[in-house]
C-alpha cells in the first residue's frame, strides 16, 4: 500500500475492526494492570514515525498556557491536574486531535482506560491520519486491547498504526 489514500482507506478500515473488537465496558472489566508505563510506549511510537508528513498545529496562546501548565504538573505527577488543565484547553479548542490524544494519555495515567481509548479514537477521527499523531492514537489503542487482552484487536491497531507513516519521494 504505496497510495496514500489506500492508507487512509486501510487505517479507517481497522477503525472499523478495532471498534467491532469489543464493548467498552467489557474491556474495562477484564483489564489488567500494565508491567510498564504505557505511555512512555505511546509516545515513544510517536517519536519513531519518520514520516515525511508531521502536522503541527497552530495553537491559541490561552491553549498553550493551559497546556504548558498541564506539562509541568504532569511532570510533577500531578495527573489529576494535569487533566484539568488540559479539559480546560479542549473547552477553548475541543476539536484539537492533538490535545484529545494528549488527554488520552492523561487518562492511561490515571487509569481511565474507557475514557483514553473515546479520546485516541476521536483524536483520529479529527486528526491528520498520517504521521507521528496517527501513530499515537493507534499506539494508544493496541496497548488498551492488549491490557485487556484482546490480542486481536491490538494486532488489528498495530496494523493500522503501521499505515500512519508516509514514504518520502523517491531521489535518484
Amino acid at each position: 500500500m504505496k497510495h496514500p489514500t489506500l492508507r487512509f482507506g486501510a487505517a479507517l478500515g481497522a477503525a472499523a475492526l478495532l471498534a467491532a473488537c469489543g464493548q467498552p465496558s467489557s474491556s474495562t472489566q477484564a483489564t489488567r494492570p500494565p508491567d510498564r508505563d504505557l505511555v512512555v510506549a505511546i509516545r515513544a511510537a510517536g517519536e519513531q514515525d519518520d514520516s515525511v508528513v508531521q502536522v503541527v498545529p497552530l495553537r491559541d496562546p490561552a491553549v498553550q498556557s493551559l497546556l504548558d501548565a498541564a506539562h509541568a504538573d504532569e511532570q510533577a505527577g500531578r495527573y489529576a491536574d494535569a487533566a484539568a488543565k488540559t479539559d480546560q484547553a479542549l473547552k477553548l479548542s475541543p476539536e484539537a486531535p492533538d490535545l484529545l490524544q494528549y488527554r488520552a494519555e492523561l487518562a492511561v495515567r490515571l487509569q481511565d482506560y474507557a475514557d483514553a481509548e473515546r479520546l485516541a479514537q476521536r483524536s483520529f477521527e479529527l486528526g491528520p491520519k498520517l504521521g507521528a499523531l496517527c501513530a499515537r492514537n493507534w499506539q494508544t489503542l493496541a496497548e488498551l486491547r492488549e491490557a485487556a487482552r484482546d490480542e486481536a484487536g491490538a494486532a488489528a491497531a498495530k496494523r493500522a498504526r503501521a499505515g500512519c507513516r508516509v514514504d518520502g519521494p523517491v531521489r535518484m
